[in-house]
């Protein structure tokens, strides 16, 4: 493998040079203030002396870590030690940002935050995000690889994974009359399927290959009357096409 040139093997310390890594839960040493970690962080990078006054300041700000800076790394919150981990990650400026669950366990204010600042960094740098949770996909990545026992199985644009889920341009309806719903549904030409969602109620109809039922479905309804709390084009679930590449599927089936 090679890092912005550098052999992993033969030119280790260069390729280490040019990474910054947030393991999963931010480990740190937790006895340290958030300004002693970040400037003995600086000093294992041997952030030059010229430029450790600004790397530090553009870390300490971009994180937000200003009102927290003399604080025992131990005492902050869970979405504090991630942004520590954060900013400890780009100190040195890198070309190329490792990140293992960057969000996991943050609330929703604090993934914003997260988020904003990886799509912020994307423009000039090659971030890598492992995660489970798909929405992460959504939020900030361009490109998708699903590994599963060793395997690369799937190398995508997130929209190209979407693509692949059966619910790809299905329409998901909530209707005040549900059994006029699914009536309705069944007399659309291009419908290939019908499910009803047992917990509240949402009629699913899937397309039949190639085709788009969107418009049919809503002409329907409205020469029915039907009245539609809400109707939605799917553009694809990101969970079920995982579920249905690593389940079993080779790369070949998987990866056409």
């Amino acid at each position: 493998a090679r890092v912005c040139g550098f052999d992993v093997e033969t030119q280790s310390l260069e390729a280490r040079r040019v990474v910054g890594y947030l393991p999963e839960g931010a480990p740190s040493y937790g006895e340290m203030s958030v300004r002693q970690f970040l400037g003995f962080i600086a000093d294992a990078r041997s952030v030059p002396a010229n430029a450790r006054a600004r790397r530090l300041d553009d870390a300490i700000g971009r994180l937000n870590l200003e009102g927290v800076l003399e604080q025992p790394i131990e005492t902050l919150s869970k979405g504090f030690k991630r942004r520590v981990g954060l900013a400890q990650a780009i100190l040195h400026d890198p070309k190329v940002l490792i990140l293992d669950e960057p969000t996991d366990g943050l609330d929703p204010n604090q993934k914003h935050e997260v988020r904003s600042l990886i799509n912020a960094m994307a423009r000039d740098k090659t971030i890598i995000v492992s995660t489970h949770v798909l929405e992460e996909v959504h939020a900030v990545c361009n490109r998708a690889i699903v590994i599963a026992r060793g395997r690369v199985l799937a190398d995508a644009t997130p929209a190209e994974l979407e693509s692949r889920s059966r619910y790809h341009q299905a329409v998901s309806v909530t209707a005040a009359d549900p059994k006029a719903a699914r009536e309705a549904l069944a007399r659309v030409a291009d419908v290939a399927a019908i499910e009803v969602d047992a917990q509240d109620g949402r009629i699913t109809a899937f397309p039949k290959p190639g085709r788009s039922i969107f418009a049919a479905i809503n002409e329907v309804f409205r020469e029915r009357n039907i009245v539609v709390r809400e109707m939605a084009l799917e553009g694809g679930r990101l969970d079920e096409v995982f579920r249905t590449i690593t389940q079993g599927k080779s790369a070949t089936e998987a990866n056409p």
